[in-house]
C-alpha cells in the first residue's frame, strides 16, 4: 500500500510517502517539506501565534493535495512538541482538521521516543541487543532504552534545538558567557535522566537519530547523505567537544555554509550541539552511531504491524475525508 505520513515537527511540516506492506522494508517514493519554525512562533502567553496558524492549514492542505496527487490510500498525520506545548493547541487543531480534513494526532514525549525506539530496533536488529537512543528534535529531547521493540525507559526533556536557541541565546552568534551558562544549565536538567539510564545497565549499542545528531555526525567527519542510508556514520564526543569549540564562533550565516547544515536549522546548530554534548557527558557516552530511521519509519512501522485493520494502537490516522 502507499502511505502518506504527516509530520508536523517543530521545525517543519514534512511529508513522506513511502510504499510499503507489513513484513518488508518501506520504501521512500517522495519527501517535501515547508519550514516553520513551529517552536519558534510560541508567543509569551504559550499561544501559538495567528500568522503561524494560518500558514499552518496552508501547508497541511498542501500537504494533503500532493498526498493524493501521489495515490496515498491513507495519511497518517500527527503533531510533536511545537503543537503539544502551545495552550491554544485545540483550537489550532479543530481548525485544521475543519479547512483541510486533516486530524492532527497530537504525540506525547513519551510516544515519540517509543516510536523512534521501534524504528531504531528494526533497522539495527535483535542483535543490537540492549539499545540506548537519543534523538533531539527541535522543541524536546527523547531518550529510549531497551532490549526488545518496546524500550524500558522512555522519556522526553524540553531541550529541543529550537526552543534553547529561543530560550537562551541573544546574540548570534552566542556569548561565551550564554554558551558556558546554557552547558552547565544542561547538566543540571540531565542528572535525574542519567540516573534512570544508569538503573538499566549498560547499553550494547548507543545509537542517535534525527537531523541534528546527522549534520553533526558530519561536520566530524562522517560520510555524506549522498553515499547512502547504510553507509556506518558515528559521532565522537571528543570530536564533538572540538567542533563545538569552532561552530559556536560562528554567526548562522556562516554555519549555513558548512556542508550537511541546512539554511533553516543553521541558526539552532550550536544550541543542538550543546544539548548533544551535555547528553553525551551526562550518561557517560564516548560515542555513538547515526540511525537513518526515525519517529516517521516508527510510525509507518507501527501501522504496518497493526496492517489487519484492527486500531490497538489509537495512533495517528488522520484517513482523507471529502473537501
Amino acid at each position: 500500500m502507499r502511505l502518506g505520513v504527516l509530520d508536523v515537527g517543530s521545525n517543519t511540516v514534512h511529508l513522506l510517502v513511502v510504499d510499503a506492506h507489513r513484513g518488508a522494508h518501506p520504501t521512500p517514493m517522495h519527501s517535501e517539506k515547508t519550514v516553520m519554525r513551529l517552536v519558534e512562533r510560541i508567543d509569551a502567553g504559550d499561544e501559538l501565534d495567528k500568522k503561524a496558524a494560518d500558514e499552518l492549514v496552508l501547508a497541511v492542505a498542501e500537504a494533503r493535495d500532493a498526498a493524493r496527487r501521489l495515490g496515498c490510500e491513507e495519511i497518517m498525520a500527527f503533531a510533536t512538541s511545537a503543537i503539544r506545548d502551545a495552550v491554544n493547541a485545540g483550537e489550532v487543531l479543530a481548525r485544521v482538521a475543519e479547512e483541510t480534513g486533516i486530524e492532527l494526532r497530537v504525540l506525547t514525549g513519551e510516544q515519540e521516543a517509543r516510536l523512534t525506539f521501534l524504528a531504531v530496533r528494526r533497522w539495527f536488529g535483535w542483535s543490537a541487543g540492549r539499545l540506548l537512543v537519543l534523538d533531539i528534535g527541535g522543541g524536546s529531547l527523547e531518550v529510549a532504552m531497551g532490549v526488545d521493540e518496546e524500550p524500558d525507559l522512555a522519556e522526553s526533556l524540553p531541550l529541543g534545538a529550537g526552543r534553547l536557541t529561543r530560550t537562551r541565546f541573544d546574540h548570534d552568534p552566542p556569548t561565551r558567557s550564554e554558551v558556558v551558562s546554557t552547558t552547565v544549565w544542561l547538566g543540571d536538567q540531565l542528572g535525574e535522566l542519567a540516573d534512570h539510564v544508569a538503573a538499566l545497565g549498560t547499553p550494547d549499542r548507543v545509537v542517535a537519530t534525527s537531523k541534528t545528531f546527522r549534520s553533526l555526525a558530519r561536520l566530524t567527519g562522517a560520510a555524506p547523505s549522498s553515499a547512502g542510508p547504510r553507509v556506518s556514520r558515528v559521532l565522537t564526543h571528543s570530536g564533538l567537544r572540538q567542533l563545538i569549540s569552532f561552530i559556536s564562533r560562528m554567526s548562522s550565516d556562516d554555519l549555513a555554509q558548512l556542508e550537511g547544515v541546512s539554511t533553516s536549522r543553521a541558526h539552532q546548530l550550536v544550541a543542538g550541539a550543546l544539548v548533544a554534548e551535555s547528553t553525551m557527558r551526562a550518561l557517560s557516552l564516548e560515542s555513538l552511531e547515526i540511525c537513518p530511521w526515525a519517529l516517521r519509519e516508527g510510525v509507518i512501522l507501527q501501522r504496518l504491524d497493526h496492517s489487519d485493520g484492527t486500531d490497538q494502537t489509537a495512533l495517528l490516522t488522520g484517513r482523507r475525508r471529502d473537501g
